[in-house]
């Protein structure tokens, strides 16, 4: 089983990948930021350099096959907590996975703007360093925006959402765990 969680930054993704990771045995969680990483240190200074990563269609290539062998390594569910607002790509992340011969699963944790926005502004990345988790919470109240446009244009129509609003972090995990037919 391969469990995509998307939604905005601060909807509980990677809280809701280690509650699923405990749930689901023998399951592993693939963070495609560390592939992010990687390339952003690798082009640091190229010509060619982009702004996002996921911009980079080697982050999208590596991505699929980062899940892909992780799930025939552990043949235990991959859990992908990343936030995919473009369709394009997330069609060439999902459609390649999907394909695998495993169930694949796109959850979108949403959450309203207003406790989205509270919990975005008690977010403290990088304890001891107010300045960089600032950076953080600046660049998720900007990218909010796109996600309430990408929610409302084609993301939820496509995907299994779960309404974190007003739910827990149990609560929610509950609720993905409903979903995929499954009991801890």
């Amino acid at each position: 089983m391969i469990v995509w969680l998307n939604g905005p930054f601060g909807a509980g993704k990677s809280t809701l990948a280690a509650g699923l990771n405990t749930a689901l045995s023998g399951s592993v969680i693939a963070d495609p930021e560390d592939i992010g990483a990687l390339l952003r240190q690798s082009m640091a200074g190229h010509h060619r350099q982009q702004r996002d990563y996921q911009d980079y269609p080697a982050w999208r290539h590596l991505t699929v096959r980062l899940v892909a062998e992780l799930h025939q390594l552990t043949t235990g569910p991959v859990i992908i907590p990343m936030t995919i607002l473009n369709e394009q790509y997330a069609r060439k992340l999902h459609t390649p996975l999907s394909q695998l011969g495993t169930d694949f699963h796109h959850l979108v944790l949403h959450s309203d703007r207003a406790p989205l926005t509270t919990r975005t502004n008690r977010n403290v990345e990088y304890p001891g360093n107010e300045e960089r988790s600032e950076a953080v919470r600046a660049h998720r109240h900007r990218r909010a925006l796109d996600y309430e446009h990408a929610a409302t244009a084609r993301l939820h129509a496509g995907a299994h959402v779960i309404d974190t609003s007003a739910l827990t972090p149990g609560q929610t995990l509950q609720a993905a765990l409903a979903h995929l037919h499954t009991t801890t």
